[in-house]
């Protein structure tokens, strides 16, 4: 199979010029929605596949999910910041370094679940509050050396986890 469909299986995120008030309340729906697809996922699966790889060189399946704890911790933060702080800058962090970190190598999954869970709901509550004024607010992100608004943000969370659930789907049924 082609690595970059391996890679991304439901494409690459592209920004906007425009933002839809229905794009962006779908993409909250699926950051709202993103832990029960999660969890439905996960009990159907056998334990065995947890360290199943979704493309030759890739993350586990259990460090897909403690990776999208991580992400959606700091993407929740980023946007709390963006809506109570002028322009913050917000703080990168290594992701691929955080996944082989002895947090993700030891503690099982359904720890992520669960926190995934909590923050889901308070982020989708947060996030149906902000005022249209609010989604235009922005952070800087330094390592890519621009500013992101906050309803580009909420897009590119929503991305995010769609973007990993195809991981894991691919993990369990072709995986490496």
């Amino acid at each position: 199979m082609d690595q970059e469909l391996l890679k991304y299986p439901i494409g690459q995120w592209k920004s906007q010029l425009i933002y839809k008030q229905e794009d962006i309340q779908k993409w909250i729906e699926d950051i709202q929605k993103l832990p029960y697809l999660l969890k439905e996922m996960v009990q159907k699966m056998d334990e065995s596949v947890y360290n199943n790889k979704y493309r030759p060189d890739s993350w586990t399946i259990q460090q897909i999910i403690h990776h999208i704890a991580d992400s959606h911790v700091n993407g929740y933060i980023r946007h709390k910041l963006t809506v109570t702080q002028h322009q913050p800058t917000i703080n990168p962090y290594l992701e691929a370094s955080w996944a082989e970190l002895e947090d993700v190598k030891r503690l099982p999954l359904q720890i992520s679940l669960d926190l995934i869970v909590a923050l889901h709901q308070r982020w989708a509550v947060f996030l149906d509050s902000v005022s249209n004024s609010d989604l235009e607010k922005c952070y800087y992100h330094p390592e890519h050396q621009r500013f992101i608004t906050l309803q580009e943000s909420i897009g590119m969370y929503s991305w995010h986890g769609r973007h990993h659930l195809a991981h894991i789907r691919n993990a369990v049924t072709n995986p490496y």
